[in-house]
């Protein structure tokens, strides 16, 4: 007995985890500093802290409740109608949802490449084809619509992410604009903001008022500190919200991330020492950094090093884990989180002296 022919599947590549990292190299995992996922280094919101404690007796009842007041909390934060909103266990079930929803076997998806594995994943677990349009390096992977609508052949789904992982460039609301009228009517463009709250253009929410063929994904393991929990959401236009019913996992999210996300959304003074914090560290590694860097809209920067692994193994045996970004097609180059002051410090002492011994004279 074997599984179906996965030959054509990729297997995601998590950034590694401090305990795994403590030990291969028979560290204190207490001692690394963990810049590779770009997770939040404040954690979750107090007052998520403190949700989550008072949902610890209640998770022997299914999450119906908190499901429908998170997902009311959420449509009322943007303007939308509840029905607008599809809860899903982090933003990779929403793309999950929107596969679903759209894809039938054969149909193709359009992914940046470089660029989130996932989406390639997603289209090819619902028996879907996959394209790919560039973002070039030479051009500072900027995105623009001519640039994915050059690439552009009929495809069921488009998906454009800003700002986007690894590079942290950004697409501006007209960009965004200039692609949902430039497909065809049978496609969807799907928004991926997992990064959005850090960055300083508007939310492409706004476009579900014109577009009828946009949709936008958000999380809440990025800025709000919840990447453990996994819980984020779809805002979809109103003319096919229906189909969530039909696509989704029942209970798509738990009740203690529920509960917690829905603390987190009223916590804004932690949402803004996230962000603020972030916008600092991107500056710092901008300057302070002895090698190359991109501007990033993200909680990250992206880094031109040389040679992406044996910096990043060099790294981890100093005790600052970046990720390297070979798994997304640029072995020259790492990535690093935004860390606390301290932390992202440390990273770039630590960075620049890796760098200099590695890269040849």
């Amino acid at each position: 007995m074997q599984p179906r022919d996965l030959s054509a599947h990729e297997a995601y590549v998590p950034g590694r985890g401090a305990e795994e990292v403590a030990r291969d190299l028979g560290m204190d995992p207490e001692t690394l500093v963990k810049l590779s996922s770009n997770e939040n280094p404040h954690g979750p919101s107090p007052a998520a802290v403190e949700a989550i404690e008072a949902a610890g007796p209640r998770v022997n009842v299914y999450p119906k409740a908190s499901h429908t007041d998170l997902t009311r909390r959420i449509a009322d934060k943007w303007g939308l109608d509840p029905e607008q909103v599809w809860v899903s266990p982090g933003a990779d079930g929403g793309i999950d949802y929107l596969s679903r929803a759209f894809l039938e076997p054969g149909d193709a998806a359009l992914v940046p490449d470089p660029g989130f594995a996932y989406y390639s994943m997603s289209t090819r677990y619902h028996h879907g084809e996959v394209s790919t349009y560039p973002l070039e390096k030479s051009e500072d992977f900027e995105q623009t619509a001519d640039g994915v609508l050059a690439a552009y052949d009929g495809e069921r789904i488009v998906h454009v992410t800003t700002p986007h992982n690894p590079t942290g460039s950004t697409v501006s609301p007209e960009e965004l604009r200039a692609i949902a009228a430039g497909v065809d009517d049978h496609t969807l463009v799907v928004v991926d903001e997992a990064y959005g709250e850090y960055a300083d253009e508007p939310s492409a929410i706004g476009l579900l008022a014109d577009y009828d063929n946009v949709a936008v994904l958000r999380t809440f393991s990025k800025a709000y500190g919840l990447a453990g929990l996994r819980v984020g959401y779809a805002a979809v236009p109103s003319a096919w919200a229906d189909a969530y019913a039909k696509v989704n996992t029942p209970f798509a999210a738990n009740e203690v991330a529920c509960r917690a996300a829905l603390a987190a959304l009223d916590d804004d003074d932690h949402l803004e020492l996230s962000i603020d914090t972030a916008r600092w560290a991107r500056e710092y590694y901008r300057e302070e950094l002895d090698a190359p860097t991109w501007p990033s809209g993200g909680n990250f920067v992206l880094c031109d090093v040389g040679d992406g692994p044996a910096v990043a193994e060099a790294c981890q045996r100093r005790g600052v884990i970046v990720r390297d970004t070979a798994s997304f097609g640029l072995p020259e180059c790492v990535r690093v989180s935004c860390g606390t002051h301290e932390e992202t410090k440390t990273a770039v002492e630590t960075l620049n002296a890796v760098v200099a011994e590695v890269r040849p004279a």
